[in-house]
């Protein structure tokens, strides 16, 4: 079989400005660079059968081409995208950003031809080839052209496509030529790029040993890619009014660093440092700047990714809890938090937990779809997601994920239940998943495999057990282990190993629940138990002492009441009986809409199935 045709002259159309070409090069030789720190690097030599260049890059997220062996000696390659870099001793680097093997070295026979070095500084003519005309140079416009009208701000005159070296000029005059974000690296110093804000975090403060300070952190993205910012102190206060979310800006100059990839799930090697020499300018022609960049992982693939792993996520809002005030410990402050449970077209769900302002101004009423890029990924419950200082939360996106997800919903997924890889956390309504009758539950063995199950369920309470329902607990605030009484006036802890003057009431409820088709035993812990009985322990405590006919009472009163039940169900062996055992994980009122809105879609999911 023929080899491909090399694309002679294309080296010296690259180098003189041409944007557009696709050559296809034969790779002569290729060495790793030496690094510090980060992914290793390579330089390769390429030739196009008339020249060869010896300082093409190749860009880290291709290393796996080499790491394959499919990228070697005398293979021969087809460029379809790069960018020209000028570095500052004046040498032109041409970066390789996608790349595909045509030929494998070990079907080629050697260099093609006799291909002679580029001189980067010749006034080179390509030659004529007939297979393969040569590429017309891009004349370089040496002087801004001049008219009658004041100058604009913005020098958009100049093509923008990154190998073309778009340039804007300087409130002082000076032209800078602008670089894509996927060319920068440490060893820069002067350098433009052009790049939409997708993220801004709050300002926060800091305060140690070796003083104190503020900082923000923003995430902008390119053509090529994205990168993450950050300004301390000085330049805090200098750029925090200045940046918006979404809007486009000329950043200049700045210091980069190896990128923590702990901290952020932005796809750089590299992460920048605001300096005293960085400049923001405002650009409005920003139509052609993308916005946000998604590497959305499907909610049934969660399960196998690593515990903090940060990914993003996309996914309609089956249901939301209310939002509940949580104190953070380490700084005794007190912040919104709001759960929300996320289903894709897997027909998994996943609990999100939103903080801040996001969880205040969150609206789930209408089901919306949500994106969030750079979630951190914990096995808390089962699988869950939270939503950091650095994530982006974007409402109903503009993008063709939501829109394929917005109509699969609105056609089949919103009559799906869903299967929920989160266990409950018990914080607020609504985000009850997995709902089940009693009867499926017993029909489906819920509970026998070597997890626990969770279900949610609508039930109503038919008896209640009192006796032995409460017990004489430590009164510290983490301990609620039984205590005995010494019979002197002191209660003695021995999981404390202290006495105390005093203990508190805690609950142990045994509950009978019933359906239309089943009904079942469970256990309800404290909160829950105070729930159906519509009193604190305390109280229900003084009245066992006190009052034994208001005691009874509580308990006459709270049967043939519904709820909506989250449990969970696991097998259990004790004294080699096995039996399954239900625990009440949260115990709500009935949202008799929420209820409603569900009966209505399973009948009409039935109905369709002709049932």
């Amino acid at each position: 079989m023929a080899l491909p045709k090399l694309s002679e002259g294309s080296i010296a159309g690259i180098l003189q400005g041409e944007t557009s070409l696709h050559p296809i090069l034969q790779v002569i030789n290729i060495r790793p660079i030496n690094t510090a720190t980060g992914p290793p690097r390579f330089r390769l030599l390429m030739s196009d059968g008339l020249n060869t260049l010896s300082s093409f890059m190749l860009a880290t997220q291709l290393n796996t081409l080499v790491d394959k062996n499919l990228l070697a000696a005398n293979c021969i390659c087809k460029v379809s995208r790069y960018i020209v870099n000028n570095l500052k001793d004046g040498r032109r680097v041409v970066i390789v950003m996608e790349m595909e093997v045509l030929k494998e070295a070990d079907s080629v026979n050697g260099k093609i031809g006799n291909p002679q070095p580029y001189n980067d500084g010749q006034t080179a003519t390509p030659p004529v080839a007939p297979a393969a005309p040569a590429p017309v140079p891009v004349p370089v416009q040496s002087k801004p052209v001049q008219n009658s009208a004041p100058p604009p701000f913005m020098n958009r005159g100049v093509s923008k496509a990154f190998g073309g070296g778009g340039v804007f000029s300087t409130p002082g005059g000076s032209q800078a030529k602008v670089v894509p974000i996927a060319s920068l690296n440490p060893y820069q110093s002067k350098w433009t790029i052009r790049a939409r804000v997708t993220n801004k975090g709050q300002i926060r403060t800091w305060s140690n040993s070796r003083g104190e300070g503020k900082l923000f952190s923003i995430e902008m993205v390119d053509e090529s890619g994205e990168i993450r910012a950050t300004a301390f102190n000085e330049q805090a206060d200098k750029f925090f009014s200045i940046i918006e979310v979404n809007k486009v800006y000329y950043f200049s100059k700045g210091t980069l660093k190896i990128a923590n990839k702990q901290y952020t799930a932005v796809k750089n090697d590299y992460e920048m440092t605001f300096n005293s020499e960085t400049s923001v300018i405002p650009c409005d022609d920003t139509s052609d700047v993308p916005t946000v960049q998604f590497d959305f992982v499907p909610i049934s693939e969660l399960e196998n990714k690593n515990k903090d792993t940060l990914l993003d996520i996309i996914g309609v809002c089956k249901s939301f809890d209310e939002v509940t005030k949580v104190t953070i410990k380490s700084n005794n402050r007190e912040v919104s938090r709001r759960n929300i449970h996320l289903m894709d077209m897997s027909g998994k769900m996943v609990s999100t937990t939103l903080w801040g302002e996001d969880a205040d101004k969150f609206d789930g009423s209408r089901l919306p779809v949500v994106a969030i890029k750079g979630a951190r990924l914990s096995d808390f419950g089962g699988r869950s997601l939270s939503v950091l200082s650095s994530s982006t939360v974007m409402i109903n996106p503009d993008i063709p994920e939501a829109f394929k997800l917005r109509g699969w919903f609105d056609s089949e997924g919103q009559s799906l239940d869903g299967t929920s890889i989160s266990e409950s956390r018990g914080s607020g309504g609504g985000g009850n998943t997995n709902w089940k009758s009693l009867l499926e539950v017993k029909n489906e063995n819920l509970g026998h495999g070597e997890k626990a199950d969770y279900f949610t369920s609508v039930a109503t309470i038919v008896y209640l057990r009192k006796e032995n329902c409460m017990y004489q607990a430590c009164p510290s605030q983490d301990c609620n282990k039984k205590v005995i009484d010494q019979q002197n006036g002191l209660f003695r802890c021995e999981k404390c190993d202290k006495e105390f003057p005093n203990f508190k009431y805690r609950l142990i409820l045994s509950a009978n629940i019933a359906d239309f088709g089943e009904n079942q035993w469970i256990t309800c812990f404290q909160e829950a138990a105070e729930s159906i009985l519509g009193q604190n322990a305390m109280y229900l405590g003084e009245l066992k002492e006190k009052n034994e006919q208001a005691f009874e009472e509580v308990f006459q009163n709270a049967n043939f009441r519904s709820y909506t039940f989250r449990i969970r169900v696991k097998l259990e062996t004790y004294n080699d009986e096995s039996r399954i055992k239900a625990t009440a994980m949260d115990v709500k009122p009935v949202d008799h809409k929420e209820y409603s809105r569900r009966l209505i879609m399973n009948i009409r999911k039935l109905a369709a199935q002709g049932v």
